[in-house]
């Protein structure tokens, strides 16, 4: 069971609930000058002149763009996979997924809107491991680095293996 506060995990097992759980990603790149900061919830007004919505969290402005995700399974025979769909109304996250020629990292945090500064759930850090993108939709999938998942050690100091040591 993951550590949360107690309001998050009363707003999850309520029946009704005023609490919106927000989605914030971090994309870094080496080719990238800055980070980009992506939020699932248009709860702020950031700017007027252009007209941007998005979520302040920690001090960081994470631009509104509105995505669905599901959440990677516990299944130990492969690495953990975040599934992303996001809309594909405006080219320029089309453009920038187009110059990655290695895979950018991705940090995946949820917050809840009444309480923007306290992380509830991180994730870690996932590479994006392959794209799709059509005329209304870009979907994207996140895999952890494999080498997290390989068994440590990995061998076993059997007579079989090792008949010197026995």
């Amino acid at each position: 069971m993951r550590d949360v506060s107690d309001g998050f995990r009363a707003a999850l097992y309520a029946q009704e609930t005023d609490e919106v759980p927000i989605c914030l990603l971090t994309v870094t790149h080496a080719s990238l000058e800055e980070p980009i900061y992506i939020s699932s919830d248009p709860s702020t007004r950031l700017s007027d002149d252009p007209l941007v919505y998005g979520t302040e969290s920690r001090g960081q402005q994470y631009i509104f763009l509105p995505f669905e995700f599901t959440f990677p399974d516990d299944r130990g025979d492969t690495p953990p996979r975040v599934q992303m769909t996001m809309d594909n109304v405006e080219r320029t996250l089309v453009s920038i997924l187009r110059t990655f020629f290695t895979p950018p990292s991705i940090k995946l945090e949820i917050i809840l809107a009444s309480d923007p500064d306290t992380v509830e759930i991180t994730m870690p850090v996932l590479q994006m491991s392959d794209s799709t993108i059509d005329d209304h939709t870009i979907s994207i999938s996140l895999v952890a680095d494999g080498l997290i998942n390989e068994p440590h050690p990995a061998g076993q100091f059997t007579p079989g293996s090792f008949p010197g040591l026995f």
